[in-house]
């Protein structure tokens, strides 16, 4: 299965939206990501029949172990990047859009370094 950047940015919102609610419905990602129901329908649709979600009788969204397992990587990608740029003197903002972009296509072993670095260096 090759997870592109969109569905890692589905499952990111799901894995987010499910830390402050546990009802997280489609609606609920559209109107977070800015995008329409027919495209939160088709994406839910493709994460569901790779086994990264599933949905239950009332529509709720809910990741399986494998789709947390990849949407908390890519939220901790996330937030590590967003804390490096913020810690070189990028504004918040700029340094979140950065690292949305970065995420989903650095590597493990650069993303791991990064880690490594950042952890010698922290008071």
């Amino acid at each position: 299965m090759a997870l592109y950047e969109s569905g890692e940015m589905y499952l990111e919102t799901i894995y987010i939206l499910s830390q402050r609610s546990s009802a997280v419905r489609s609606i609920d990602v559209g109107e977070y990501m800015g995008f329409s129901k027919p495209s939160v329908s088709r994406a839910v649709g493709l994460l569901k029949k790779d086994g990264l979600i599933v949905t239950d009788e009332n529509g709720y969204i809910r990741l399986t172990e494998e789709g947390n397992k990849i949407a908390q990587s890519i939220y901790e990608r996330h937030t590590v990047l967003t804390g490096l740029f913020v810690g070189l003197g990028v504004d918040e903002k700029t340094a979140a859009a950065d690292a949305c972009r970065i995420e989903h296509c650095i590597s493990d072993k650069t993303f791991n370094a990064i880690k490594d670095h950042m952890k010698k260096y922290k008071t």
